[in-house]
C-alpha cells in the first residue's frame, strides 16, 4: 500500500475510470475528476476495498478558478500530490477541417489543451512546495500526437501540442523533483473508442473496422508509470491494440 495521492481528470468514464479504480486498488488515495458528479460517484462505488480513499470533485476543467478548487480541495483532504494523470479530452464532429465551427475548435483546444496546462500548473505548485517534494504527471497523448486520422484537425493539433506540454514540463520540472510523462493510446476498448469495432473512415477512404484492446492495459501501464521512484521517468509509452493500421502504411 503506498498510499500516495492522485489526481485524475476525466475520472467517470472510459480511461480515466480505469486508471482511478486501477490506482485505487494499488493503495492510492485519488481525487476524481469530472464535470458530472454522477459518473464519479459510480467509479467511486466500484471501488474494491478502496472506496473511502476516494475523493470526488467535479470539475469542470476548462474553468481556471474550478480546476484551482480541484487542486485546492485534493490537498486539503489528502495533504499532497503525488501524481497527476492529466487526462480529461474530448473530440470534435469527425467533418471537413473548412466545414468546423469556431466553437467547436475552440471547445476541443480549451479542454484538450487549455485544461492540461492548467492542471499541470497547478501540480506544479503544489509538488514543489510539499515535503517530501516532487511528484509526477502523466499525460495522455494519444496515438494521434503521431499521426493523423481523416478529419480531425482539432484533436490532432490539440494532441500534438500535448507533447510539446509533456516536454516543457519534463524539463522544468527538473529543478523540483517533478517528472513529467506521456502515455500514447490506441484503440482502447471504451465508450470514446466503441465506433472502431463498426468502421471508421481511413487514409485511402475506405472505412474499416480496426482491432480494439482492453482498457485495463491501459490502467496497468499508467500504474507502472505511478510507481517509478523519481530518478527514473518514462518519458513517452505507446499502449496500442497490436494489429490496429498505425504503423506502417496502413
Amino acid at each position: 500500500m503506498t498510499m500516495k495521492v492522485a489526481i485524475v481528470t476525466g475520472a467517470g468514464t472510459g480511461i480515466g475510470k480505469a486508471a482511478a479504480l486501477a490506482l485505487l486498488k494499488n493503495g492510492y488515495r485519488v481525487a476524481l475528476a469530472g464535470r458530472r458528479r454522477e459518473p464519479l460517484e459510480k467509479t467511486r462505488d466500484e471501488a474494491s476495498g478502496g472506496a473511502e480513499a476516494a475523493l470526488v470533485v467535479p470539475t469542470n476543467v476548462a474553468d481556471p478558478e474550478s480546476v484551482r478548487a480541484l487542486f485546492s480541495e485534493t490537498k486539503r483532504a489528502f495533504g499532497r500530490l503525488d501524481v497527476l494523470f492529466n487526462n480529461a479530452g474530448v473530440s470534435a464532429p469527425g467533418i471537413p477541417l473548412e466545414d468546423l465551427t469556431f466553437e467547436q475548435w475552440k471547445n476541443v483546444v480549451d479542454i484538450n489543451l487549455t485544461c492540461m496546462f492548467l492542471c499541470m500548473q497547478h501540480a506544479f505548485k503544489l509538488m514543489k512546495e510539499q515535503a517530501p517534494r516532487g511528484g509526477r504527471i502523466i499525460n495522455n497523448g494519444s496515438i494521434s500526437a503521431h499521426a493523423p486520422r481523416p478529419n480531425s484537425t482539432p484533436y490532432t493539433a490539440t494532441k500534438h501540442a500535448v507533447t510539446g506540454l509533456t516536454k516543457c514540463g519534463s524539463l522544468d520540472g527538473r529543478k523540483y523533483d517533478i517528472a513529467v510523462g506521456q502515455i500514447d493510446i490506441g484503440n482502447a476498448a471504451t465508450e470514446m473508442a466503441a465506433r472502431m469495432a463498426s468502421g471508421v473512415p481511413q487514409a485511402n477512404g475506405q472505412i474499416a473496422i480496426e482491432p480494439l484492446m482492453d482498457v485495463q492495459n491501459v490502467a496497468n501501464a499508467i500504474v507502472h508509470m505511478a510507481s517509478l521512484p523519481l530518478d527514473a521517468n518514462v518519458q513517452f509509452m505507446t499502449v496500442m491494440a497490436t494489429k490496429m493500421p498505425f504503423v506502417g502504411r496502413g
